[in-house]
């Protein structure tokens, strides 16, 4: 029996999201997963744009921080 995801991977924002928030699209490589915000987000202008890149890079950035110092603690333990 196969189940049925719940979620997908956002290639674009490197998050899982519920399905209901994803949308398939093609690209050079296959059919990928993105996120409806970054969607929207890539339809506003530059500056709106950059703001959201940063803002995901950041938060991306922080989240591969903070398991970085887990990884760690664990291993010095």
């Amino acid at each position: 029996m196969t189940t049925t995801p719940t979620t997908a991977y956002c290639y674009h924002c490197g998050k899982h999201h519920p399905i209901e928030e994803m949308r398939q699209l093609a690209t050079k490589t296959g059919k990928r997963w993105r996120c409806i915000k970054s969607i929207e987000a890539t339809k506003q202008g530059r500056t709106e744009r950059d703001a959201f890149g940063k803002r995901v890079t950041a938060n991306n950035k922080s989240e591969s921080q903070s398991k970085a110092r887990i990884t760690l603690n664990v291993a010095g333990q």
